[in-house]
């Protein structure tokens, strides 16, 4: 009656995002500029793109920005020197709070002595 089906136990390949760079960019703007009617469509899908890569890329070239960087935040070049810097500056605090907790001890016995002096024994 019931056929049991076994799970594929292969594990698909994750794909990984497809990175252009400048001079492909350029050359399928070209490309498209050549291309005549309906022809367009047929570059896009050989090509595997989409309108609006096509479209964000003739702006950036139109603009003079078309590059090979990645997107997303850039890497600090500054990070090592803000994590020493960050470190030291701990460092001090707590240093500062062993100095003022001995500060606090010092004027607490300070008082003492001075009720000690006002008493007469």
């Amino acid at each position: 009656m019931f056929q049991e089906r076994k799970a594929n136990p292969e594990v698909q390949a994750k794909t990984e995002r497809r990175r252009f760079s400048a001079d492909y960019k350029r050359r399928m703007i070209l490309e498209a500029e050549k291309c005549g009617s309906g022809q367009l469509g047929s570059l896009l899908r050989r090509e595997g793109l989409t309108y609006t890569q096509l479209s964000e890329w003739r702006k950036a070239y139109a603009e003079g920005t078309l590059s090979d960087k990645r997107r997303g935040p850039q890497a600090n070049p500054n990070r090592p020197e803000v994590r020493r810097l960050e470190a030291e500056n701990a460092r001090l605090k707590r240093k500062l709070e062993q100095a003022e907790a001995i500060i606090d001890a010092q004027k607490k016995l300070a008082q003492l002595l001075d009720n000690q002096k006002e008493e007469p024994s």
